[in-house]
Order: C-alpha cells, then structure tokens, then sequence
C-alpha cells in the first residue's frame, strides 16, 4: 500500500526571512494525524534568505539530520564545532542529553534551501555528537546512495536509530528499485524534480509511506532529487 502526502497538504511556517514547509506536525503546525511515520518524526523543507537563520536554541534526545540541496547554511554549536554545509552535505547532529546550535545562511545575496530531518534515537540520553559526510551527485546518479546507517557502513553517516537513508539523482526515463524487508516500511521524500513511485506520481514536496510493498521501484518522470527513508515497523508514530 501507498499512502501519499502531498506538498499542498503540509504545514507552513513563513516569515520574511524563512518559508518552512512541514511534512509531519512541526512548531505551531499541529495534525494530531500527521505525527511522523515510525522513528521519522520530522521533515522541514526549509528556504531560508540571506544573511539570515536560526539563533542559538536547544534540543535534546533527537537525532537531527540536515540535508543541503542548494546554498550553503553555516553551523554552530555547544560541542564547538563550526562549519559551512553546502549543496550534497549531510549534517548529523546528535542532540542527546542536550545541544544548543544555530543555523545562519552566510550568503548575502543567495537564498539556502535544505531539509531537516528529526528521527527518535534508539533510547535517550546519548551523548551529542556531531558528523559531517559530503556525497557527489556522481554518486548518487541513477543508483540509491546510502547516506545514513546505525552502523555507519560504505562511508554514511552514524545515526543512533535502525533506520536507512539513501539519496538518489533520477533523469527522465531513469530508473533505481529497493527491496523493503520483511518487518520494515519506506518513506520517500521528492526533493526536486518528479518520479513515479510503482505507479504513482510524485513531485516536489511529496511523499509517500510505503508498507506491505516487497519491491519499491522510482523512475525519473522528470530529472528528479529523492530520499528514500527504510524504518523498521517497531517505530512510533502513524
């Protein structure tokens, strides 16, 4: 089964240096049906303009990802790190038994887009961390690229959680498939561009919960940006 969440359905936060849009419940946007999907308990899909972002602020017990597709967003933090993230950067923050850190576009001129990723950790208390990883679009054309992985495995990043997340670059006509294991479900997240996901047509902003599907095929319907998210069942959430 599929279930589609489309872009016109999410939350959105817009202010006049940020347009935030919200695939489960984020801040002062609250669907008690949109809760997140098993360990995924977030996607912001995040334009943020120049010279701005978000000042320093805390959380804790969460494993926060973020994934750069255009600009460049400068990062700070309570564990000291300072770094500039940009188009093919995957950012791990784990935020553990606290972290406070700001996020600011150092551009400006040029507008940042990037998602943010929240998953539960596999239990609290974890001390913080942090990991940066790069992954070229040659390395994710026409193939699932694994970018984050409980064990870390073929250069991804560590995440705390028994989730994978792959990316992939699709042209028109392109095709990759994934096998979802029995025990486990899929989210997919359109970045950019359009697919069909076995049948079913996505475009940016969309996504999709796929469950009791053994096999998950994506074709570019047009040159398309794709995260494929596979969860083990025994998450929370819808």
């Amino acid at each position: 089964m599929i279930t589609v969440r489309r872009s016109s359905a999410r939350g959105a936060t817009r202010l006049d240096w940020l347009d935030s849009r919200h695939t489960f419940s984020f801040g002062d946007y609250y669907d008690p049906d949109q809760m997140g999907v098993r360990f995924l308990r977030v996607i912001n899909d995040d334009r943020v303009g120049p010279g701005a972002g978000f000042g320093t602020h805390g959380h804790r017990d969460m494993e926060i990802l973020t994934y750069v597709l255009e600009g460049a967003l400068e990062h700070r933090d309570s564990l000291g790190t300072g770094s500039v993230i940009r188009r093919g950067d995957l950012q791990r923050m784990s935020a553990g038994t606290g972290i406070r850190h700001s996020e600011f576009n150092p551009s400006p001129s040029e507008p940042v887009h990037f998602l943010q990723i929240w998953l539960l950790p596999e239990r609290t208390g974890l001390r913080p961390g942090y990991e940066q990883q790069h992954f070229g679009d040659a390395e994710m054309r026409g193939r699932l690229r694994l970018i984050a992985a409980r064990d870390g495995r073929e250069g991804a990043v560590t995440i705390h959680q028994d989730v994978n997340l792959y990316a992939t670059l699709l042209d028109t006509g392109q095709a990759v498939s994934h096998r979802v294991r029995d025990g486990r479900d899929a989210w997919v997240q359109v970045a950019a561009g359009g697919v069909s996901l076995n049948g079913q047509r996505l475009t940016a902003g969309d996504g999709a919960l796929v469950s009791g599907e053994p096999v998950l095929e994506l074709m570019g319907i047009e040159p398309a940006e794709v995260l494929l998210f596979d969860l083990n069942q025994g998450g929370e959430g819808s």
